[in-house]
């Protein structure tokens, strides 16, 4: 790109920036209205009496969007303010040194006068968040409050001051343009060609003088193209589907990118009932602070193949762990894809009461700090967002489970039996994995109760089998028996009335011969995991 091509981009950038900041002021003086009054049509029609009718749609949009990202972040910060507030005035409650139920007091007098101080200040913080509720007009900063406070201590961020102004004003640039169906290539406003890669856009009315395409456009020299999703793109950009672009600026590499975004088709995800009734498979995956332990169930819940370990490094600046993080989840997509499972099963944390008061809970001294600083930094709803994103564009569905006993339950009933069977080191993480798998598929978390132990000659009992209960016929007067239930005595044996069907094994342990329904007088045993 050309020096005078780079001058072009910057002042329309700068035109539009200028106008898109005025119309958030604009919406945030309306404050907390309904849709039908946010008068975002009358908003455009000022914009587009000074730029054009497209820039002035996304202008709008664009300010809504990042009005309600706003208020949304307001009431985050008011529920972690009222949680840290309500746990220290449970604290202050009790006196020193004792314990009233499950709440201690504070050791000392000390600390006790400490938390009084802590607590004022989040009241008054918690006052002047309920103030901008109550106003609607949360503080917006339009190219970033960190970028805005840098400025301050240039020393401390090694930055000069002319450099800090040319990231200010390539972040406040405003060069967004949403994409329209029927639309050449997807988009009027800025087009790329799908096959020269040519990148053209509509200049405001005040620019149109510098114009060297007809229509007011103006027509860039030099050439773009993606790599990333590459053939998506240009399916979209040949049928002239709705593609939304941004171009950016990055002064510390000097260079100008172009960003292709497009929302995805509506899909009907099958249920966890229907992967099971379909026979597929499930990968269970239990997030920490520097790994991700992954296992592969059967659609009966039982663990296939061997325990996954996937390195994750959550240190460095935010660009460089989101890289790792995405690696990390293109590992375990393409361990899914592998194996033909089809989907994936997370835990569905959250640690906003944590990050809110654990200074109150999660242990005090320098082992406190560092049990709280890993658990602030295990990035769940980023792993989670991700995870999601990618996961779908691969074919797999994300199923979000309850987190409760996990790890305690992976470790007592999982850990033990997965370590005797193979010879890779198996962590109670591994056995949260199948957990977590076998909640996604609709099982309990725990083993059923009679399956078969390690060793079945020397075991006092042995299990009843992979089964299944098929109801008797009606005038029956035995009460129903759970297939689960072992039969008194010592042997499973078969009783009067049931029948027992037997699951296939996905994994087929017995090289090709794989039995499918039992004689009703025989004892189903495959002495398998259930």
């Amino acid at each position: 790109m050309t020096a005078a091509e780079a001058e072009i981009l910057r002042l329309v950038g700068e035109y539009n920036g200028r106008h898109q900041r005025a119309d958030l002021a604009e919406r945030v003086r309306l404050g907390r209205v309904k849709v039908k009054e946010n008068r975002r049509a009358e908003r455009k029609r000022k914009l587009t009496a000074v730029s054009s009718s497209r820039w002035a749609g996304a202008m709008t949009r664009a300010s809504e969007g990042q009005y309600q990202l706003s208020l949304r972040c307001l009431f985050d910060e008011r529920a972690g303010l009222r949680r840290a507030v309500r746990i220290i005035e449970r604290r202050l409650t009790v006196p020193c040194g004792q314990r009233q139920g499950r709440t201690r007091g504070y050791p000392d007098r000390a600390e006790r006068w400490q938390k009084q101080r802590r607590l004022a200040v989040l009241n008054t913080r918690l006052a002047d968040v309920e103030e901008r509720i109550q106003q609607g007009r949360p503080a917006i900063v339009v190219g970033g409050r960190r970028l805005a406070k840098v400025r301050h201590s240039l020393a401390d961020a090694q930055l000069s001051e002319t450099e800090w102004h040319e990231q200010w004003e390539a972040a406040r640039l405003f060069l967004t343009a949403d994409g329209e169906s029927a639309a050449p290539y997807g988009n009027y406003t800025i087009t790329v060609h799908p096959e020269t890669g040519e990148v053209s856009l509509v200049l405001p009315e005040p620019l149109r003088h510098l114009a060297n395409a007809p229509r007011g456009r103006y027509k860039l020299g030099c050439t773009v193209g993606f790599s990333h999703r590459r053939e998506e793109w240009l399916n979209r950009a040949c049928a002239h589907r709705a593609v939304r672009y941004d171009i950016v600026y990055e002064p510390d590499r000097g260079r100008w990118y172009i960003d292709a975004s497009w929302s995805s088709d509506t899909a009907v995800l099958p249920s966890p009932q229907e992967i099971r009734s379909f026979g597929e498979r499930i990968l269970g995956v239990d997030l920490n602070a520097d790994h991700l332990a992954a296992y592969v169930l059967d659609p009966h819940g039982n663990p296939v193949g061997e325990p996954i370990t996937v390195p994750i490094a959550i240190t460095g600046p935010a660009s460089q762990r989101d890289g790792r993080l995405r690696a990390a989840i293109t590992e375990l997509v393409t361990v899914a894809r592998e194996h033909h499972c089809a989907g994936i099963a997370i835990e569905n944390l959250g640690f906003d009461d944590a990050r809110a008061a654990g200074r109150e809970t999660m242990g005090r001294g320098g082992r406190g700090k560092k049990f709280r600083r890993t658990v602030a930094g295990i990035p769940t709803a980023k792993f989670r967002e991700r995870l999601r994103s990618m996961a779908f564009h691969n074919g797999l569905v994300v199923i979000a489970v309850d987190p409760a006993y996990t790890s305690i339950w992976g470790e007592r009933y999982w850990k033990t039996p997965l370590q005797q069977q193979t010879k890779t080191t198996v962590t109670r993480h591994h056995g949260a994995s199948v957990a977590i798998g076998r909640r996604g598929l609709g099982h309990g978390a725990r083993r059923r109760p009679g399956v078969t132990a390690h060793h079945q000659r020397m075991v006092e009992r042995r299990a009843t089998g992979q089964t299944v209960h098929i109801p008797r016929p009606r005038g029956t007067a035995s009460p129903p028996r759970r297939a689960s239930t072992p039969t008194r005595g010592d042997k499973t044996r078969p009783s009067q009335g049931d029948q027992l069907a037997l699951f296939p094994d996905l994994e087929d342990r017995s090289r090709g011969h794989r039995t499918i329904r039992p004689d009703s007088c025989d004892s189903a045993n495959t002495g398998q995991l259930a």
